[in-house]
């Protein structure tokens, strides 16, 4: 295969496909970066964040479970209005560092906040909602009512 790029410094010159590979995985290495995909993290920076959401409709429910790592339970408030459930959480936190015999001190406060609606449609039970924070994410329960579960059957040949 013939060079198609010359390395200056001595290095070896770059083949085509040495050059297709490395095109190939930045834009594999940016695909999965999170601040690609608008996702900086909850204290990385000032002003609402878009967290991400794994949905799964099932035969009874629909699950979600929301990624949100650092945030404790209480952080959380989950509100239903009318056919809107609205998630969202506050992040305050706060640390400092002092020495008395340098004479410096240095206090940093970082608040994320972020808020997810989802439009729920009649066949939900609202009154059924659950949810639950276990290992940095939240995971819900929407239950359907039970004229909109999935019937599953045989039926028997005559």
């Amino acid at each position: 295969m013939n060079n198609i790029i010359k390395r200056e410094n001595g290095q070896q010159p770059a083949t085509f496909g040495s050059v297709v590979d490395q095109i190939f995985q930045n834009n594999l290495n940016r695909f999965f970066d999170d601040e690609f995909w608008g996702f900086n993290g909850l204290t990385k920076s000032p002003g609402t964040t878009q967290v991400p959401v794994n949905m799964c409709e099932t035969d009874k429910s629909y699950e979600l479970e929301l990624s949100a790592p650092g945030l404790q339970k209480q952080d959380f408030h989950l509100k239903l209005e009318g056919d809107k459930l609205t998630i969202s959480a506050e992040h305050t936190e706060e640390s400092s560092k002092e020495d008395k015999k340098e004479s410096w001190f240095r206090r940093e406060f970082r608040k994320g906040h972020f808020a997810r609606t989802f439009h729920l449609d009649d066949s939900v039970d609202t009154g059924k909602i659950a949810a639950r924070y276990e290992n940095g994410i939240l995971y819900l329960s929407i239950p359907k009512k039970e004229h909109a579960q999935k019937v599953s059957r045989a039926i028997e040949i005559q």
